[in-house]
């Protein structure tokens, strides 16, 4: 695979069914999937360091992405988690209490699983919470795992996987004397000397910081600091060691019950978590945000300030707003809902699909509506890239999707690694068009991500699929996205929003990639497809919520008159048997 460089400037187990067990797939395929490490000790010597480090290597070759600053490695957790004198003692002290609280959770599912109450509805929620209550016990590490496990039915059974999103990050605040001493360290100089003024308290604590609202002395401007938790770095370092050395030991296990590379899934959750943690990283984030969004008039994206910025603390303009936690705010402030909402919903799309840099955690909180109607962003820690070969796969399922092409959209998953190369899609194809025919057999109005999703997630237990991190933060993405569109109307359709800017796109980007795609969903074997142009103009028309779509086929005529290829092919298709076929396109 193609590897796309991002520069630096750039940018059950036991008891009752917490997983879900093998015995619940009756139809799973054997998948070509690495076969597990069998090492019960830290690796030392070269080879044991290359076992090490193979999970590791396959996420990189399915990211299709490097990042030329990286701080997550395998070995480098290794390396940190024992770099101290006492580490070998933090490392079985700190096992030991994640042994204890979660052997007291497991222990209980052996206790419901004996007394026969293991898949009671009330016993079931009872032990969910329990879980989450366990998670953000353990501190950080656990409170940022239970949310990545919040979207991941790859792994956790449904009615777990609600309780888990209602897993909070708000922790109580550090002492204020830490934060500023550590604020005075980043910065180098006395904090006076930077701010005019800082609010004596935070305005908001999380797992792996605390935020400041502070006035810059040499401008004035407000600013939002944010400053991480004094000693969270070497915990998170000790936890993904130990993580990943339990990932080994059950590898095989997991692969055989839940089909997936333990080490694989540890990597993934350890890669995005060391990158929210470095603040220099996330204003690389913002930097890049603000450049693909400085020409939107409708997007606003908060300024950072490197130079006031470190590991440790980031300073970003603050952002004046109404959070979309206030829905009825926003509808009272007399701001067109609708446009703000479409806004969103572009916005959105125009990170996935064109910039291939995405918000990962959307959700209401750090989503705002400016007084000037634009939409605004903040939290740019948790961000996830998609490389160029990703976004056209990606544009590629939605061509099959057209198309009806289910073995091609298989075929798809194999490539952005749900499925391991070699699966056989055979029983995954009509699975698929089930799916897809259910959703997309009723009026766009009934669409919704959360019942395809739930339908996807039935999938997932039956056939080895394994969610990649990156698109499972897409997943959460788009279902966080739509649960605001519905809190702010009720009558929200995804796809009656989002469906005019996917055409448009298609029929009028100049990628002579994304041109391909359109001649493979208007042609086949060399001829004009009459009905998928019908249904293509149908959904538009549907689509567009009673808007004009004549921009749209103004847009479509001038990419005819500018492709030879196209126009020709055109030609042949209104004098195909030499009959001038266009009632179709009248009717239509």
């Amino acid at each position: 695979m193609q590897c796309h460089c991002r520069l630096p400037s750039r940018h059950s187990l036991h008891g009752q069914r917490v997983f879900q067990p093998a015995s619940q797939r009756p139809q799973r395929l054997k998948a070509a999937r690495p076969q597990a490490v069998a090492v019960s000790q830290v690796p030392t010597s070269l080879s044991t360091s290359r076992v090490w480090e193979a999970a590791y290597e396959q996420l990189q070759m399915e990211k299709g992405v490097c990042n030329l600053i990286q701080k997550y490695t395998p070995e480098a957790v290794r390396e940190r988690a024992l770099s101290s004198p006492d580490s070998t003692f933090q490392i079985l002290s700190r096992a030991g209490t994640m042994t204890t609280v979660m052997g007291r959770f497991f222990l209980g599912l052996v206790w419901d699983r004996v007394t026969g109450q293991a898949d009671t509805p009330g016993r079931v929620q009872y032990r969910a919470a329990q879980l989450r209550e366990a998670l953000t016990w353990l501190g950080p590490s656990f409170v940022k795992a239970g949310q990545v496990l919040a979207s991941r039915p790859d792994i956790v059974r449904e009615d777990y996987m609600n309780e888990l999103c209602t897993l909070q990050d708000d922790v109580p605040s550090f002492p204020d004397d830490q934060a500023f001493g550590i604020l005075q360290e980043e910065l180098g100089r006395p904090i006076a000397e930077v701010f005019s003024s800082i609010s004596e308290r935070p305005i908001a604590a999380a797992s792996l910081g605390q935020v400041y609202k502070a006035v810059l002395r040499e401008t004035g401007q407000e600013v939002a600091v944010k400053v991480q938790r004094p000693g969270v770095e070497p915990i998170i370092f000790r936890d993904l060691f130990i993580f990943r050395a339990l990932a080994r030991l059950v590898n095989s296990t997991s692969k055989k019950k839940l089909g997936c590379n333990a080490q694989l899934i540890v990597d993934e959750f350890g890669e995005k978590l060391l990158e929210e943690l470095d603040y220099l990283q996330e204003a690389r984030n913002i930097q890049d945000f603000y450049r693909n969004f400085s020409n939107d008039p409708k997007v606003k994206i908060p300024w950072v300030r490197r130079d006031l910025s470190g590991p440790r603390v980031l300073t970003m303009e603050w952002i004046d707003g109404i959070r979309c936690t206030d829905p009825a705010a926003i509808r009272a402030s007399g701001m067109d809902v609708a446009e703000f909402i479409r806004c969103g919903v572009v916005t959105g799309l125009r990170q996935l699909l064109e910039f291939g840099l995405f918000h990962g955690d959307p959700h209401p909180g750090n989503i705002f509506a400016m007084p000037d109607g634009r939409i605004a962003y903040v939290d740019f820690g948790n961000v996830a890239e998609l490389s160029q070969t990703n976004k056209q796969t990606l544009i590629d399922a939605i061509v099959h999707a057209v198309n009806e092409d289910y073995e091609g959209m298989a075929e798809d998953f194999i490539k952005l690694g749900f499925l391991a190369p070699g699966t056989d899609v055979t029983p995954i194809a009509p699975a698929l068009q089930e799916i897809w025919q259910d959703s997309m057999g009723r009026s766009l109005a009934d669409f919704n991500f959360r019942t395809v999703t739930s339908k996807f997630n039935d999938l997932v237990y039956q056939y080895p699929i394994r969610i990649p991190e990156r698109y499972s933060l897409v997943i959460r993405a788009l279902l966080t996205q739509e649960g605001i569109c519905l809190t702010l109307s009720p009558e929200f359709h995804f796809l009656e929003v989002a469906y005019p800017y996917v055409a448009r796109r298609l029929l009028t980007a100049e990628d002579p990639i994304l041109r391909e795609r359109l001649f493979q969903v208007l042609f086949q074997n060399g001829k004009f497809q009459w009905k998928r142009a019908e249904k293509l103009l149908g959904l538009a028309k549907e689509g567009s919520g009673g808007l004009d779509i004549t921009s749209t086929v103004r847009d479509a005529v001038k990419v005819v008159l500018l492709d030879d290829k196209l126009r020709m092919q055109l030609v042949n298709a209104f004098t195909e048997d030499n009959k001038l076929h266009v009632a179709v396109t009248v009717e239509t």
